[in-house]
């Protein structure tokens, strides 16, 4: 195959450049997808200027994708040459800023029939996030819960609560009535100080500071949720409220998940795909910009906070 495009990181300067790769060889159990489409989330353009895992020059960024699988490790089933399918990749490896990607193939999700490619490549990060969320609180009697914060993820996890039957309240000066009662949203609060009861769970998108401002309005045996950052130590003393601590970092199952936990998470996915395509969960119709225009691209996501994609011819 002839070399592709790829955006390459220069660390002197936290920017990209346009380059070009040749075709890496695959490990027994990778493949190689043709990027369709390429999804940017704010954790892209936020390590491009902060550089925290110290990128070396000539790092591939981007972890969201949508393609074509055309090549496959000695381990891998061939059938999958042709098939369709999004990934979350791990910002340790090359990732999606280019024309191919090479990909554990347990780390895959396979996309239903009706599902575009841009409108895939938009939704690994948050859908996934905010699958992660949702799961970290049992179901119980006790139903009402907070979320604080409206962007992709907790717009999709809001889906997911309210379809699951709990009782949802947003924290948010963006979301109008009108989408909320259309979600199925209870309540708006435009402010924090505005709340005036207590709630199972809380799910905080904003910081673990913010999240540590809201434990007092949490029931006993209730639920904290950091979606952003982490809260280090509990608030109340010990053998009190009993609250429970919650954390969510998708990127680290790449570190420290087994096949069985993708197995699980890429299962979970494929059906939240399906519930896509069905109208099951709402959506955002994604802004595009052409692989040239990934500069703009990352200043759109950045400034306008609308869900951003590249698409490849």
């Amino acid at each position: 195959m002839e070399p592709y495009r790829v955006w390459r990181y220069q660390p002197e300067t936290h920017s990209l450049v346009l380059g070009k790769a040749e075709i890496p060889a695959l490990d027994d159990n990778e493949i190689l997808v043709q990027n369709k489409a390429i999804g940017i989330n704010p954790v892209d353009w936020k390590f491009i200027k902060a550089n925290p895992l110290n990128w070396q020059n000539g790092h591939v960024p981007g972890v969201d994708g949508a393609g074509v699988v055309v090549h496959v490790g000695s381990k891998v089933d061939t059938s999958l040459i042709g098939r369709r399918m999004a990934y979350h990749g791990s910002l340790n490896r090359h990732g999606s800023f280019a024309e191919y990607t090479v990909l554990n193939v347990e780390r895959v999700m396979t996309l239903p029939e009706g599902l575009p490619f841009e409108l895939a490549a938009a939704l690994p990060c948050p859908m996934l996030t905010a699958w992660q969320a949702f799961e970290k609180i049992p179901l119980t009697r006790q139903r009402e819960v907070l979320v604080v914060g409206f962007g992709a993820v907790n717009n999709l996890l809001s889906q997911f609560l309210v379809n699951a039957g709990y009782t949802v309240d947003v924290v948010s000066v963006s979301l109008s009535e009108e989408r909320a009662k259309s979600l199925g949203i209870r309540r708006v609060y435009r402010e924090q100080s505005l709340i005036d009861m207590k709630y199972f769970a809380i799910f905080d998108a904003v910081s673990g500071v913010n999240a540590a401002h809201l434990v007092p309005l949490l029931r006993a045996n209730g639920h904290i949720i950091c979606i952003q950052d982490r809260i280090p130590k509990p608030i109340d003393p010990p053998f009190t409220r009993t609250i429970s601590y919650h954390e969510i970092a998708l990127g680290a199952l790449h570190d420290f998940g087994d096949i069985e936990d993708w197995h699980v998470l890429m299962q979970n996915g494929e059906a939240l795909l399906k519930r896509i395509v069905s109208s099951g969960v709402e959506v955002s119709i994604p802004v595009t910009f052409k692989f040239e225009q990934m500069l703009n691209a990352l200043e759109h996501s950045e400034f306008s906070k609308l869900k951003t994609v590249i698409t490849l011819s």
